[in-house]
């Protein structure tokens, strides 16, 4: 059974969230705070997934999140946040979170975003023959989800992997944005086109050279971006 971690320090709207993740048929382990979230992520090293509340007393679900990426961890992050905080929804993504949950939500759209998350991170899917791509310093494993560039590991989300992959099995095209949300979050995704720009923001600062004249993904003005290595 797939496992998530709940982070919301709410009672109520966490038990909410795991009766319903339980119906979906989903492990799921829960957390009143930051503390005790990574403590558990910890313990629980077969954990897919976590949802993070962002407002907490303490340490925050940003600085949970940042905490999680920082050992390397490519498991799927989710943040939840309140209707009129658009910021945290950037911030969250810029920290690592691979999605957000805007307050409040139905049952149907959170188990939704993550029955998506869970496939973008292979857990629904066969694996792939050995295979790789390779263009310009790039090398992209797609049976291990892994980028090099010049022989150097850099470190992926799976949503970034998802995008590399895209982009890099269609060079030189110009995709828009909303055929990278559709290939990249599918097309029952229920958020918003501009998660693709900060995920493309956060992107080029793992892989371009300098992030203020970026040459590897290239904006199309008008459309979307284009990958060139």
């Amino acid at each position: 059974m797939k496992k998530i971690l709940v982070l919301e320090d709410e009672s109520g709207i966490r038990s909410f969230i795991a009766i319903n993740l339980r119906r979906a048929g989903y492990e799921v382990i829960e957390a009143e705070s930051g503390e005790e979230a990574l403590q558990m992520l910890d313990q629980n090293r077969d954990t897919r997934l976590a949802l993070l509340d962002v407002m907490l007393p303490g340490i925050d679900g940003f600085e949970v999140c940042r905490r999680i990426r920082a050992t390397g961890s490519n498991i799927g992050i989710i943040m939840l946040t309140a209707r009129s905080q658009e910021m945290d929804k950037v911030t969250g993504l810029m920290t690592g979170a691979d999605d957000y949950v805007t307050k409040p939500f139905s049952p149907a759209e959170l188990t939704a975003r993550v029955d998506a998350l869970m496939r973008r991170s292979g857990g629904d899917a066969p694996a792939e023959d050995a295979s790789e791509l390779v263009q310009g310093p790039f090398t992209l494993n797609t049976r291990s989800h892994t980028l090099s560039k010049n022989g150097q590991p850099v470190k992926l989300t799976q949503v970034e992997y998802a995008i590399m992959k895209l982009f890099m099995e269609n060079p030189d095209k110009p995709l828009t944005r909303e055929e990278i949300l559709d290939m990249v979050w599918g097309q029952d995704y229920f958020g918003e086109v501009k998660i693709v720009d900060v995920n493309i923001r956060r992107l080029r600062l793992k892989i371009e050279d300098d992030t203020a004249a970026p040459t590897y993904i290239t904006t199309v003005w008008g459309l979307g971006y284009r990958w060139q290595a």
